[in-house]
């Protein structure tokens, strides 16, 4: 039976388990440095999936003071929870912070040759605004989406 997992607000001692998670994916990471800056910043909103005190996955919203958008910074579930719906939930959960913080949409890159992220994407209603030629670090090209929900 695959494990409960219980999505929540980080914290600081969640911290290991990020890198940790980051670590598992190549390319462009979030630094340590970066997670505690966006822990203790009022304009974002990291969330934690947890199953037996592990961190399974987690996204991270921020929001640009005077947007009307959300921008999804990064999501990661990790390669061993994949495959059980977790990917939508952070999703779901990343809107959900979204429209709470009033904001009319969410807005977010993802690598093109992602294609179990685009299709997550695409499945729940976001729309290809652009392509990003080599707009990773590692040259890699990305995919630039959106999705605006209706006003309260």
């Amino acid at each position: 039976m695959p494990p409960e997992y219980r999505l929540r607000t980080a914290r600081a001692t969640d911290l290991p388990g990020l890198l940790a998670l980051e670590a598992r994916f190549p390319g462009d990471r979030l630094s340590a440095r970066q997670f505690r800056h966006h822990l203790g910043n009022p304009r974002a909103r990291l969330r934690v999936a947890v199953a037996g005190g592990q961190v399974a996955g987690y996204h991270l919203v921020l929001l640009r003071a005077g947007s009307a958008w959300a921008r999804l910074y990064s999501i990661a579930v990790d390669p061993a929870a994949r495959g059980r719906g977790l990917g939508r939930r952070l999703l779901a959960d990343a809107e959900r912070q979204a429209r709470v913080a009033g904001r009319r949409g969410l807005r977010f890159e993802v690598r093109q040759d992602n294609a179990a992220a685009v299709a997550l994407y695409e499945a729940a209603g976001y729309r290809r605004q652009a392509a990003l030629p080599a707009y990773y670090q590692d040259g890699g090209s990305g995919w630039r989406y959106a999705r605006a929900w209706a006003a309260p």
